[in-house]
């Protein structure tokens, strides 16, 4: 039987552009998408904001105002569109050029692309990549998938849990190039790691807390999206040693995270999954984490890691006594049976196809009626 080779168009975030780490793991997510994808011979197309960068594959840049971030309007059950909208031109571009496509992969963590699903000809897979944060957003999620089952996937079983149709919901893990990666078998220093979005439902102030009575360094990575935030921990941690390392490349990340004894993951909101986890463990370093949300399906206590109630900084200063007790090796065991790109190609590749053959379906049955 001859493979099928597909046409995918991906939609990026419309909150930032792709490269600038205002869309947090969706970027990275996209990304190690395309190339599960491509690897296995089919196309990709990604459409996303303008001033965006890959060297993944084929991109289109889209002019217009970024979308406000969802994290920002937990609660809100209004649907917010800024004039100009980057999401609505994206949209407009994926209805303009649907027909070159067998599929149309959403990024987007809002309301249009899911109430669009049913006026488009080709299907439309939409990853999810937050819990849910927003009651209207919900209910239209529920509508979609009552329309297309199968349509939308999600990270994690506890990320799922938090919608109202989370029984219906696909769920997909992640994966990464492992070959960006190199394992470090022993630090050259003590010192501990944060990656993220540096804004307050990250929760770093309990990283900084678990560095200050350790004594240990933390090296922070990402982008500064509250300053205030920022300014607010140096001041309330003085004596912990904090070194502000930036947004960097994935190829930058590793070589430093590598160097690290651990990291520490001390999310205040439900995380969906946490991509930072996995690129640790492919370095071979140790993940300490609150349990809550996807991370406590990734972290395997006492083996890849530490799980401690959010919230518990001694709990964290306690796993970091610990860490002697980890095997950094099985770290990236975890990683290579669970989250290469090779793996996680071949669910997205088995989801993709089954939602274009049972569209074909639906089509028929629009026709009939």
């Amino acid at each position: 039987m001859q493979e099928k080779h597909y046409r995918l168009l991906f939609l990026s975030t419309p909150v930032g552009a792709l490269g600038s780490g205002v869309g947090g793991g969706v970027e990275l997510t996209l990304q190690n998408a395309a190339k599960a994808l491509i690897a296995k011979g089919h196309t990709v197309e990604i459409v996303a904001p303008e001033g965006s960068q890959t060297e993944v594959t084929k991109l289109t840049q889209i002019a217009g105002t970024a979308q406000i971030s969802a994290q920002t309007q937990v609660g809100t059950d209004v649907v917010m569109l800024p004039q100009n909208s980057v999401l609505e031109n994206m949209w407009s571009y994926a209805r303009d050029t649907q027909h070159q496509f067998d599929l149309i992969f959403n990024f987007a963590y809002d309301w249009l692309p899911l109430y669009l699903t049913p006026f488009l000809q080709v299907p439309v897979a939409h990853w999810i990549s937050m819990s849910s944060l927003s009651p209207v957003i919900d209910a239209m999620i529920s509508k979609t998938v009552e329309l297309f089952p199968q349509a939308i996937a999600v990270n994690t079983r506890a990320c799922a849990d938090t919608f109202t149709a989370g029984d219906r919901l696909m769920i997909m893990g992640k994966g990464i190039d492992v070959s960006q990666y190199q394992f470090v078998s022993q630090p050259n220093a003590p010192k501990l790691a944060w990656v993220g979005r540096i804004s307050p439902e990250k929760g770093l102030e309990d990283a900084a807390s678990a560095a200050q009575s350790t004594g240990l360094p933390l090296h922070i990575f990402g982008l500064i999206q509250d300053q205030a935030y920022w300014q607010q921990i140096q001041i309330d941690f003085p004596k912990a040693e904090l070194h502000y390392e930036g947004f960097l490349s994935t190829d930058e990340l590793q070589m430093k995270l590598g160097q690290c004894s651990a990291l520490l993951m001390t999310p205040r909101w439900i995380e969906a999954f946490g991509n930072a986890a996995i690129e640790a463990f492919a370095c071979g370093v140790p993940v300490i984490s609150y349990r809550s949300g996807g991370l406590s399906e990734i972290v395997r206590d006492r083996k890849t890691g530490f799980l401690v109630d959010m919230g518990d900084v001694d709990g964290l200063i306690q796993a970091i006594s610990q860490l002697d007790t980890i095997n950094r090796l099985a770290c990236r065991q975890q990683l290579d049976a669970e989250y290469s790109l090779e793996v996680w190609g071949d669910r997205l590749e088995k989801w993709f196809s089954d939602l274009i053959e049972n569209y074909s379906y639906y089509n028929l049955w629009r026709k009939n009626i």
